[in-house]
């Protein structure tokens, strides 16, 4: 069997490299053949592309392939494309690997082959969210790491012929969000089933929270709300108005918690700050999701109105 992993990436390098290192330190058994790691660049003005060339005999499984900015999902569907594997990976170009990763989406998938009578099923690892640059596989899991998402392809494995099947991704999806989910919504009308796989371990890094980060994370929010949208279009159900909070009682629990917005971005400055300095950057990250969502949810309802949804 040969395996292709594809990682779409933008201006992520310093991440990166560790993904890679860990990708070419997999263990490998009979079941697996061989290995490709397609990067598919979307436009990084990080110096990503030259590193990489400059590079290229350090990651033997390595192949680039490069597109002007378009986004993950124009990404994904050119890995796919270029990808010479019968089993494709997805995970994001800031997961850290474990060196049991590809053998464990392998033997999860045999097993549920097997049992199916056939390839209509996809595995889904864990993702483990840690902050520590030096040894990201140092981080425990814990109860935020915990993901209810469907298909999500920070550390998904799928038979390339069901995923060609499904349409691949949506390339409408260019801002932040929901094009994997949306996936994710015509694999399961396919009778694609889940599969957890909980050995196949990544370690998601991301920064610790820093007071600058906010206006970005605000921006996240209302493109997330954008996307939303395009995702909800495509499938009108109870179920994706609740994936996206596009539900009154969303909007009821943000305003609720946050006490219509008095407890925001600006008003909690201070109390995040001090817990940054404290090192408790993981509390205020929680902290600060409650003004967050609340900006989400208010920029929902109000796209939907300018467009005339229900």
């Amino acid at each position: 069997m040969l395996i292709s992993v594809v990682i779409p990436t933008y201006n992520r390098l310093p991440i990166l490299k560790k993904c890679l290192d860990a990708l070419e330190k997999q263990f490998l058994n009979n079941e697996i053949q061989n290995f490709e790691i397609v990067i598919v660049d979307d436009g990084s003005t990080d110096g990503t592309v030259d590193w990489l060339r400059n590079n290229i005999e350090t990651y033997p499984h390595l192949r680039l392939f490069e597109q002007s900015h378009g986004g993950p999902a124009l990404g994904r569907n050119l890995g796919v494309e270029k990808s010479r594997g019968d089993l494709i990976v997805f995970i994001d170009s800031d997961l850290v690997v474990d060196r049991y990763f590809l053998m464990s989406h392998v033997d999860a998938l045999r097993k549920a082959w097997t049992k199916l009578g056939n390839r209509k099923c996809f595995t889904y690892g864990s993702v483990i969210n840690t902050s520590n640059f030096n040894n990201p596989n140092s981080e425990p899991f814990k109860i935020q790491d915990l993901s209810w998402a469907y298909f999500a392809t920070g550390n998904v494995a799928i038979d390339k012929n069901v995923l060609e099947k499904s349409g691949l991704f949506d390339t409408s999806f260019r801002l932040y969000g929901w094009e994997d989910l949306e996936l994710g919504e015509r694999l399961r009308n396919m009778g694609v089933k889940l599969i957890k796989c909980p050995t196949a371990i990544g370690f998601h890094w991301h920064p610790a929270l820093a007071l600058d980060q906010i206006p970005n994370l605000i921006r996240i929010e209302k493109e997330r709300a954008k996307m939303g949208l395009v995702f909800y279009r495509k499938h009108p159900t109870l179920r994706v108005k609740f994936i996206i909070q596009y539900t009154f009682f969303h909007r009821c629990l943000w305003e609720f918690l946050t006490f219509g917005g008095l407890i925001n971005t600006k008003t909690l400055r201070p109390l995040l700050s001090l817990l940054i300095k404290s090192g408790r950057s993981g509390l205020a990250m929680e902290l600060l999701r409650l003004p967050l969502n609340l900006i989400g949810v208010r920029q929902i309802f109000r796209e939907a109105s300018l467009l005339g949804l229900r």
